[in-house]
């Protein structure tokens, strides 16, 4: 038998333990998104600093304008990043209460 492979007639038994350390590491993952998105409000905010400052010449105007569009584009992936730390936080809690069939 190769490893990792079991037999047939041997389905996977529940390990309520096991699903708790998988609940846990997907948990952290969620948590480490999360953070992600934390640091992205930092860079949003920064972002948003620099906008404000008061360039008079024309490289200024299109700096701001630059910055501008890679502020929108950085706000939907913040927005992707939290849609997806919720989607893990949410999957955590199904492997929690996950009765052996689907981990």
């Amino acid at each position: 038998m190769s490893v990792g492979l079991m037999p047939a007639a041997n389905p996977p038994t529940f390990d309520p333990l096991e699903c708790a350390s998988r609940s846990h590491e997907v948990q952290r993952l969620a948590w480490r998104i999360k953070a992600s998105v934390d640091q992205t409000d930092a860079v949003l905010a920064s972002l948003r600093r620099t906008q404000l400052e008061e360039w008079q010449s024309p490289a200024g105007s299109a700096y701001r304008t630059t910055i501008a569009l890679h502020a929108s584009a950085l706000m939907r992936a913040r927005e992707s990043l939290e849609d997806a730390a919720a989607s893990v936080l949410r999957h955590s809690q199904n492997v929690a209460v996950s009765d052996g069939r689907g981990h």
